[in-house]
């Protein structure tokens, strides 16, 4: 991990809510929503996106701990803003502090995510 990276570092990232990340457990009927599992990969994804330019050649991160409330509805079609935010650095483990929000600027998401940076090739079980 590289010396950048610092607390109270953040990013952000809008995309666009398109069918395949929809809810489909209530069935056809149902409007189609944004689905939890696809807010909180838009969170996790962010914090990859995130933190690639400030590892290390080899290294990566991986998640171990997430921690979110899925706070609001969202249809398919709108945008979502993931924001997250670098709150702690202890060794190999980063926190961050997780938020979605809607096109309306709702509030749909919150919560905590914390990673761990990794070697990819002892990961992988090459080393």
């Amino acid at each position: 991990m590289k010396d950048s990276l610092k607390t109270g570092m953040s990013s952000e990232r809008t995309i666009t809510t398109t069918p395949d990340m929809g809810i489909v457990h209530l069935g056809p009927d149902a409007p189609q929503m944004y689905s939890t599992p696809a807010m909180v990969q838009l969170m996790e994804g962010t914090c990859v996106e995130f933190l690639t330019p400030h590892m290390d050649a080899g290294e990566q991160t991986v998640g171990f701990h997430i921690d979110v409330r899925h706070m609001a509805p969202t249809q398919i079609g709108q945008q979502v803003t993931g924001r997250i935010s670098l709150d702690e650095i202890k060794g190999r483990r980063l926190k961050f502090t997780v938020e979605a929000y809607n096109e309306d600027g709702t509030k749909i998401g919150e919560g905590i995510h914390e990673r761990a940076v990794i070697s990819i090739d002892q990961f992988a079980g090459r080393k």
